[in-house]
C-alpha cells in the first residue's frame, strides 16, 4: 500500500513538472513571437535596423573585434590570480584574532571598505591618469599597467569579503578542535579552515570572475585599445553601431557559458548540503 501511495505521489509529481514545462514553454514561445511579430512595425525600426543591426558592417567588423577581445581575456588572465591572492590575503588579515596584530587587521577592514565602496571606473580614472601622471618612464607610466591595478585592487576587495564569509561559515567547533590537537592558529587556519572556505566559495567567486571580464572594457576609457574601443573606432569610420552589437555578442558568447557554469557548481554545492 505504501509503495503504492509512493507511486502515485511520483506520477502526480511528473504530471506537475510536465505541466509546468508546457506551460513556460508556451509563454516564451508567445513572447517571442510578439516580438518578432510586433517590433518591425514599430516606426522607426528600418532606421535602428540600419544603424544597430547591419549585417554586412557586422560581418566586416567582427574579426577585428574579435582580435581586439584578445587584449580583454589577456588583462582577465594576468588580474585573476592576483586578484585572488590579494583577497585571500585581505580576508585573512580582516580575521587575524591576536591583538598584537591589530593594526594589519584594521588596514585590511580599511582596504576593503574603501575599495568597496568606490566605483570600479573612479577608480581607473584615479589610478590610470594619477599614477602616471607623476612622470614615470617607461614601462611603468603605461595605462595596461595601471589599469590592470585598478582592477586587481577593487575586486580583491569584493573577493576578500567572499573568502571572509566562508571562513565565518566553518563551525568554531572545528577550530577548537583543530587547537586542542595542538595545532597552531596558523595551521589550523592553512589546513583546516580555509580548505573548506574555498570550497564553499566558489560559486560566488566565479560570479566575480564573470563581472571582472565584462568590467575589462572599462579600461577603455584611459588608454587601451581593448574591444569596446575598436567598437568605437569602427562606429566613428563607418558611422554605424553595428560593431557595438558584435561586441556585445561576443562578450555574451564568453559570459554566458560561465554563468551557466558558476549556477551550476551552485546547484552542485547546494545538493551537497541536502
Amino acid at each position: 500500500m505504501r509503495h503504492t501511495s509512493q507511486t502515485r505521489r511520483e506520477i502526480f509529481e511528473t504530471r506537475q513538472r510536465r505541466r509546468a514545462n508546457l506551460l513556460a514553454a508556451g509563454s516564451t514561445a508567445a513572447v517571442l513571437l510578439a516580438l518578432v511579430l510586433l517590433v518591425p512595425r514599430a516606426p522607426g525600426w528600418d532606421a535602428v535596423q540600419r544603424a544597430f543591426f547591419d549585417g554586412q558592417i557586422f560581418l566586416d567588423t567582427l574579426p577585428g573585434l574579435a582580435r581586439a577581445f584578445v587584449l580583454d581575456v589577456a588583462i582577465f588572465a594576468w588580474c585573476a590570480p592576483l586578484i585572488a591572492l590579494l583577497g585571500l590575503a585581505a580576508a585573512i588579515a580582516r580575521g587575524i584574532r591576536r591583538p598584537a596584530l591589530t593594526p594589519l587587521r584594521l588596514a585590511a577592514i580599511a582596504y576593503i571598505d574603501i575599495f568597496r565602496g568606490l566605483p570600479v571606473i573612479l577608480v581607473i580614472y584615479l589610478v590610470g591618469f594619477g599614477i602616471p601622471g607623476l612622470g614615470l618612464p617607461r614601462p611603468w607610466n603605461s595605462p595596461y599597467l595601471w589599469g590592470s591595478v585598478a582592477l586587481v585592487l577593487v575586486y580583491s576587495a569584493y573577493v576578500a569579503e567572499v573568502i571572509r564569509s566562508g571562513i565565518e561559515s566553518i563551525h568554531e567547533c572545528q577550530r577548537a578542535a583543530a587547537l586542542s590537537l595542538g595545532l597552531s592558529e596558523a595551521h589550523v587556519m592553512r589546513d583546516v579552515i580555509l580548505p573548506q572556505a574555498v570550497r564553499r566559495v566558489v560559486p560566488a567567486n566565479m560570479n566575480l570572475l564573470i563581472a571582472l571580464q565584462k568590467d575589462v572594457a572599462l579600461l577603455s576609457f584611459i588608454g587601451p585599445v581593448e574591444i569596446f574601443r575598436q567598437a568605437g573606432v569602427y562606429k566613428s569610420l563607418l558611422a554605424n553601431f553595428t560593431p557595438y552589437v558584435g561586441a556585445a555578442l561576443i562578450f555574451l558568447a564568453v559570459t554566458i557559458p560561465a554563468t551557466r557554469y558558476a549556477d551550476h557548481l551552485l546547484a552542485r554545492q547546494q545538493r551537497a548540503r541536502s
